[in-house]
């Protein structure tokens, strides 16, 4: 099987529990067509750093303050990307806006993961607890997770899966933050991953 392995790379802002979600699911056996070669974080603080390296990871940090700008930024990215062999790039709380001409040079290779049924509560300024916030606003009565595919519009490109999270009486945002990732992120991210990674070996078979 170690031939049919796509490499992936997850980019990742903050604590990391998504790439653990993943991390979980390579030692359980649940991704067969995934290898993943590196962990690429925005912050040097990152606790997802911490993760990476616990499952010996390769684990790099590139800063877009540091690089100075947007372009030098993703060139570090691009960097790392080539490095390790990375065909996917999974973004797993990646708090940076990829530029459409990073996006257009991985077409249907970049996969995300949003707190919502898109199109319901997505697109520009809608990430971490504003999403279950206006979830919760609206009234809605079933909300969940997405993993798409990322392209130049924020939370626009193709859709690969989704779960759904009913709404309790009494949620706040952050009780649904945390039942929606346990519910949906988690296991839907695997498992999207997994499908891509199968679905790439499969045409290079």
């Amino acid at each position: 099987m170690a031939d049919n392995k796509i490499g992936a790379a997850v980019l990742v802002s903050g604590g990391g529990t998504n790439l653990q979600a993943i991390i979980d699911a390579a030692e359980a056996g649940k991704l067969p067509h995934v290898s993943l070669r590196a962990v690429i974080s925005s912050k040097a603080d990152a606790y997802a750093l911490e993760r990476a390296k616990k499952a010996g990871i390769p684990a790099f940090v590139v800063s877009k303050k540091a690089a100075g700008s947007q372009e030098a930024f993703e060139a570090g990215i691009e960097e790392k990307l080539v490095q390790c062999g990375a065909e996917v790039i999974v973004l797993a709380g990646f708090m940076c806006i990829l530029s459409a001409e990073f996006t257009a040079r991985h077409p249907e290779r970049i996969i995300n993961v949003h707190p919502s049924l898109i199109p319901s509560f997505c697109g520009k300024g809608y990430y971490g607890l504003k999403v279950h916030e206006e979830a919760l606003k609206y009234g809605v009565k079933v909300t969940g997770a997405t993993v798409h595919f990322v392209n130049e519009i924020p939370d626009g490109g193709r859709i690969i899966a989704q779960k759904a999270v009913k709404i309790r009486e009494g949620d706040t945002p952050e009780k649904l933050q945390k039942r929606v990732m346990r519910e949906a992120e988690w296991k839907l991210l695997p498992a999207a991953l997994e499908q891509v990674c199968a679905g790439i070996a499969a045409q290079k078979r």
